[in-house]
């Protein structure tokens, strides 16, 4: 009679074999499964012309705001001076609300069927925001420069929600419309207030 390969209730585990499979599979490597600036379409009723348009220019918003998102994270750092604390906070808090932009705008460029830049090499490559220098500046210089982002983020948002508000993209236009746009605005006002030259004591 043939040896039974099965293994009945009363053989010992293979421990061996066990271990194996709970062994993490380190150092794989494989080809990208879709390189960047391809597309790949999904079935939510918008032409390839239509989604691909929309993809090229969240790419350049999600390099600008990621840019964006970062100075705020830099000057909440190293701001400096007698507002240190209100800025300090409020810094953080505008970065918080960059970095949901982010997400919603690389999550958007997926959902279109393409690939979202995200490394800091390719950001920086893409960005049209001037780049800031290593060590500290002064409040109202940070502060200006963030102006000078936002408006940078304004601008393209703009055009790009009329764009795909033409092309019939509604998603990418409320995106825009109700979420970078309104919410870079009124960033925009909370920082701008405290570069306004006014008497601190009387007027």
């Amino acid at each position: 009679m043939a040896n039974n390969p099965i293994k009945t209730a009363t053989q010992a585990p293979d421990v061996t074999d066990w271990l194996s499979r709970a062994r993490p599979l380190v150092h794989q490597t494989a080809h990208e499964i879709q390189p960047f600036g391809q597309l790949v379409k999904l079935p939510i009723s918008l032409g390839e012309t239509i989604c691909r348009e929309s993809v090229e220019n969240l790419n350049q918003l999600l390099a600008d705001t990621i840019t964006l998102r970062d100075l705020y994270k830099k000057h909440h750092w190293q701001v400096a001076g007698p507002t240190f604390y209100q800025l300090h906070l409020l810094f953080d808090k505008h970065y918080e609300e960059q970095n949901a932009l982010v997400d919603l705008i690389g999550e958007r460029i997926q959902l279109l069927g393409g690939v979202g830049i995200a490394m800091a090499p390719d950001v920086a490559e893409t960005t049209i925001i001037p780049r800031a220098p290593r060590g500290r500046e002064a409040a109202p210089v940070q502060i200006s420069r963030l102006l000078h982002a936002h408006e940078v983020v304004l601008e393209e948002a703009r055009a790009m929600a009329r764009l795909a508000a033409g092309s019939g993209d509604e998603g990418t236009n409320d995106l825009l419309v109700s979420g970078v746009i309104r919410r870079n605005e009124l960033q925009v006002w909370f920082i701008a207030e405290h570069v306004v030259d006014v008497p601190t004591a009387r007027s």
